[in-house]
């Protein structure tokens, strides 16, 4: 799909989950992979890690033209829809790939290029002997810190109490990143709510955002 293949690793922060394509998404898997995919040495800015079916990151570009965003999903029928939704907005800001967002980092992303990392929604891996699958751990929060420049946001965003708790604890034992606020950030305007935040609040659930900056 692009020029940078998917790598094994031992340990897996995300579940690959099946999904029906559409013609439509066929079709943009066929003509759109590589115009709005990813090739070592792209310029980012902002790098969106799990962006879904690309809602929030289609919106987050259209109103962000000065910054480049690179979204990671290994989703399929996610990745088809944003690229389609990409052609259909006519966006030239934000590119698409499906590989390990951790192996993009450590092998394609230079240390201190980005102005921001958003994690939104990540998988919580709720019970206890899956939580080493985590993305937030240490050594990955020390990983996206590195690839921040200074002064750059890690925004991170869940709707499960307990990670929100395990986020902010493995954030704030990180010495290279600063909490921009006393705990939770309040919700900011520039992340737009998404159908799966609307169903995560429909049933109670309400999304906690982190936002911490590189020192």
């Amino acid at each position: 799909m692009t020029t940078i293949e998917r790598t094994r690793k031992p340990i897996r922060t995300y579940h690959p989950r099946r999904g029906r394509l559409s013609g439509r998404h066929f079709d943009a898997l066929d003509r759109l992979a590589q115009r709005y995919g990813f090739a070592a040495g792209d310029p980012v800015d902002v790098l969106e890690i799990g962006s879904g079916m690309g809602e929030a990151t289609l919106e987050m570009a259209a109103a962000d033209p000065g910054r480049r965003y690179l979204a990671v999903e290994i989703h399929t029928p996610g990745v088809a829809n944003l690229l389609a939704n990409i052609e259909q907005r006519g966006l030239t800001n934000l590119n698409v790939v499906s590989v390990d967002a951790l192996d993009l980092c450590r092998e394609h992303i230079p240390d201190a290029s980005l102005e921001a990392v958003h994690v939104f929604f990540p998988d919580p891996w709720p019970k206890a002997r899956h939580h080493k699958r985590r993305l937030i751990q240490p050594d990955n929060a020390r990983l996206l810190s590195a690839k921040l420049r200074a002064g750059g946001l890690l925004h991170c965003a869940t709707d499960d109490l307990g990670y929100a708790e395990w986020m902010l604890e493995t954030l704030t034992n990180e010495p290279s990143l600063r909490n921009q606020f006393e705990g939770y950030a309040p919700r900011p305007q520039s992340r737009p709510v998404t159908k799966f935040e609307q169903r995560a609040l429909a049933a109670g659930r309400t999304p906690a955002d982190l936002m911490f900056v590189k020192s």
